[in-house]
């Protein structure tokens, strides 16, 4: 298992295109087949979400982030496990189930019009403005006692995590200045949540807002209506905000990534309706901008102008964010150059046969664990030094001439074509501070083949891999008298399309990734992107 980020394993028989499929959802939970002894801490549920529906009838979804959202749930019970699935009833999914096509617009496919309504009222269905899609496949996280399951746009989904029955559709814009947010928020241990999204700033520019969700209040009201906006960034373009996946927050800053990877606001206002547009369309890179490297205060929020910059990485995940000694360490998923990565996402690409997927995958950007480190003391008289005096990185920060601070980084883990991303941590005790280990899905040419473990201080990597079996994102969880960093378990689904019995959860030992149990159903399971352990 200990290998040094294992066998470059070959997939020529083409299994994970399995986890692209449709499926259905279930009428109710399926027992699983238990190999090994769940541990007896495990007590609650994973709940894992990602698309389940690839087609409306002869219509077909074109990216991977089009998929109607199907939430998924493992039951720990006694030692035995059982395994749900439902399809989350957006106006997305309602809507192309009953009208039999794709009804609203999503990442990568088009909506046309209704064939059966005159170009008066389809005219004026236009001016009415973008339907904007609540297709929540990304994520579900708590907000005080509830649960919502989300994507990227403005819209959030409550659910039943108990019944996976849907509850009912927020929109955030009712209660913030934003214009979505991300599926990525950061939670802290009395339950406030942290995000961002952009917003229009002042005097028509565009900006980007961290919002605060409060925890459960006293008199059991929704803590949603009370969100507040706690820090604004500034855009480095005034109508192409940056894509925004997640962001940095360490104990007293938060961290914003601006890449160069843009939504170009005024095509996507415009274009949309008239010829046939999908939000890929509106992404556009800014080649010659860089990376921007924003930081603000905590609390109260306020924002640092300090212009920290680097060489151009397209970013999804960040890993980590902490202070030290004056320093605020940044690590995170880079993907080198300018070049939006989920251009190489779409469905097509990673359904085709394996030797297309590999020469796809040669063209795309690199992938690289990266860590940063911004000085949080920086002084004129600086310059052309490096500012870093950490003693155990080789990342710098250099100030030029006018001011600027350029960013050299460290990189912690690095294989050609081959990913460390879906990075997780022990997020209960290490969210924050300086700490040692990350999990994360181990991407072959973008298939998902390992499951990984990184020592960020020695850069050690441990895998776990079995041929044709696809994996997905590790969540960690801690084993309650643990004292080390990975006293805990890691806990994936994995799909191995070839068994009688397709679909299982793993259960692995964080120390060393060695297997500790296994629950195996009798049905595949599509991919699932992100989700929590709930005790």
């Amino acid at each position: 298992m200990c290998l040094l980020f294992g066998n470059r394993f070959e997939h020529p028989a083409g299994g994970y295109r399995k986890i692209f499929e449709t499926c259905e959802e279930l009428s109710e939970p399926l027992p699983a087949t238990v190999t090994g002894r769940i541990p007896s801490f495990l007590k609650g549920s994973l709940l894992r979400l990602g698309p389940g529906l690839f087609e409306v009838g002869d219509e077909p979804f074109y990216h991977l982030f089009d998929g109607q959202a199907l939430m998924h749930k493992f039951d720990f019970k006694n030692g035995q496990v059982t395994y749900y699935r439902k399809f989350v009833r957006t106006d997305a999914y309602v809507r192309a189930i009953t009208e039999k096509r794709v009804v609203i617009t999503e990442f990568g496919t088009f909506a046309y019009p209704d064939p059966c309504k005159n170009i008066f009222s389809r005219f004026f269905s236009y001016f009415k403005g973008v339907e904007v899609t609540d297709n929540c496949l990304v994520n579900v996280y708590p907000v005080g006692e509830d649960f919502y399951a989300v994507t990227e746009t403005n819209f959030i989904t409550k659910v039943n995590t108990d019944t996976l029955e849907t509850l009912k559709k927020v929109d955030m814009c009712n209660y913030i200045n934003i214009n979505g947010v991300t599926a990525h928020p950061h939670i802290e241990r009395d339950g406030t949540v942290f995000n961002i999204g952009n917003c229009m700033g002042k005097g028509a520019t565009l900006a980007y807002n961290i919002v605060r969700i409060p925890p459960t209040q006293k008199d059991k009201s929704d803590p949603i209506e009370k969100s507040k906006v706690v820090v604004q960034f500034p855009s480095a373009e005034r109508f192409k905000p940056s894509y925004v996946h997640s962001f940095g927050m360490s104990e007293n800053y938060f961290v914003f990534v601006e890449t160069p990877v843009k939504i170009n606001l005024l095509k996507f206002l415009s274009a949309w309706s008239i010829r046939g547009s999908n939000y890929m369309d509106c992404f556009e890179s800014n080649e010659g901008q860089g990376t921007l490297f924003h930081i603000a205060k905590k609390d109260p929020g306020e924002y640092i102008d300090h212009k920290f910059k680097g060489a151009p990485i397209g970013m999804f995940h960040h890993i980590n964010t902490y202070e030290d000694q004056g320093f605020i360490v940044v690590d995170l998923c880079a993907w080198k150059g300018f070049e939006f990565v989920y251009n190489y996402l779409w469905l097509a690409n990673l359904r085709a046969n394996w030797e297309e997927v590999k020469k796809a995958a040669m063209m795309a950007p690199q992938p690289e664990v990266r860590r940063y480190v911004i000085p949080l003391d920086v002084h004129k008289e600086e310059q052309g030094k490096n500012l870093v005096s950490l003693p155990y990185t080789t990342a710098t920060a250099v100030m030029h001439a006018d001011g600027m601070i350029w960013l050299e980084p460290e990189v912690l883990f690095s294989g050609p074509r081959q990913a460390f991303e879906f990075p997780q941590i022990n997020y209960e005790k290490y969210a924050g501070k300086n700490y040692t280990y990350a999990y994360g899905l181990g991407l072959n040419h973008f298939i998902p083949d390992r499951i990984c473990k990184l020592n960020v201080k020695t850069k050690e990597t441990w895998v776990w891999q079995e041929p044709d079996s696809y994996p997905s994102e590790p969540l960690f969880v801690q084993t309650p008298d643990g004292v080390d960093e990975d006293d805990g378990v890691l806990l994936t689904i994995v799909v191995a399309p070839g068994s009688q019995r397709p679909g299982y959860l793993l259960i692995l030992n964080a120390k060393d990734l060695s297997e500790i149990a296994r629950a195996e159903v009798e049905c595949s399971i599509p991919v699932t992107f992100h989700g929590m352990y709930k005790p």
